[in-house]
């Protein structure tokens, strides 16, 4: 071990740091620092070596297109279009700029289906505007490469579309809200088997190879207040032929089936609150996540 100078040592720090009668540099010679250099560098060269090699050990165990583990995935959520801070969308008919916001984030949101963007048939196929079964397109480790999309016409959404009224339904006091399923690789939502877990004023929504979405009023004292609800799309909710979901570098234009509500008669000047829900026999609700397979929302529409 190298041993430090004391201020008496004659030479003091100088002569630490070089002793040129015996060729040592800071109390080592250079065969003594070579040694330790290589023992370190032999050393956090082996470190980094053992890192990499089980770094490299870990990725050949997982897929460049299938998640490894999707045992604890939760059901898709369900998000909606547009959405304001705090799920509350409040707006005054009589002035414009309040409901701006909403109708921009709506267009901006539907500018993907539009039908120029949907020409390609490289990418693109159609999948039929009534509900099918799951559209076949191999598994995800095959050798078929990028996957075909369903084309989504917006025209299904009716007057929730945009293309007639900018506005959808807004200056009206009939707005629209899109609603969408989150995407899950290779997930496959099953339509109800059963009516035994579906409220009965949604049970006519049941039909095969749909998941149904339906809203109604979250406290009991709004019931009469809500008015009719419109559903625009592919059989009022999810079509089975969008499903699966390739993911990413499979399913690169991947468009998800919408379903547009329209509530056309709102208790006007009312904070209203309102819930929607997808059925199915693999969808499920968490008290910890509002938005898995439901969602609520405040809605008013002021006229003062």
């Amino acid at each position: 071990k190298p041993k430090m100078p004391s201020k008496n040592d004659d030479g003091g720090w100088k002569k630490f740091m070089w002793n040129s009668e015996t060729g040592e540099l800071m109390g080592r010679t250079a065969g003594s620092w070579f040694k330790i250099i290589l023992f370190y560098v032999i050393f956090y060269g082996c470190l980094a070596g053992i890192f990499i090699g089980t770094i490299q050990a870990m990725l050949l165990t997982l897929s460049n297109y299938k998640p490894t583990w999707q045992d604890r995935v939760a059901p898709p959520g369900l998000s909606h279009t547009p959405r304001a801070d705090k799920a509350e969308l409040s707006f005054n008919i009589l002035e414009f700029e309040t409901y701006l916001p909403h109708t921009k984030a709506l267009r901006e949101f539907l500018t993907k289906y539009d039908d120029e963007a949907q020409m390609d048939s490289m990418k693109f196929e159609e999948c039929g505007n009534e509900p099918a079964e799951y559209r076949n397109r191999g598994e995800l480790e095959s050798d078929m490469g990028v996957r075909k999309a369903c084309r989504f016409n917006r025209e299904l959404l009716g007057p929730c579309s945009g293309l007639v009224d900018r506005e959808f339904g807004f200056k009206e006091a009939k707005p629209c809200v899109i609603v969408k399923l989150n995407r899950i690789v290779n997930f496959r939502p099953r339509p109800p088997s059963s009516n035994d877990s579906i409220p009965e004023e949604a049970q006519y929504k049941v039909q095969p190879n749909v998941i149904p979405l339906y809203c109604t009023s979250k406290k009991e004292e709004d019931a009469g207040k809500i008015g009719e609800i419109k559903y625009y799309g592919i059989g009022g909710g999810f079509p089975m032929q969008y499903y699966p979901y390739y993911g990413k570098l499979l399913h690169p234009h991947y468009l998800q089936p919408l379903v547009a509500l329209q509530f056309t008669n709102l208790t006007l000047n009312t904070e209203l609150r309102i819930e929607c829900k997808v059925f199915g026999d693999n969808i499920h609700y968490s008290e910890k996540d509002r938005y898995q397979g439901r969602f609520d929302i405040k809605i008013q529409i002021n006229t003062s």
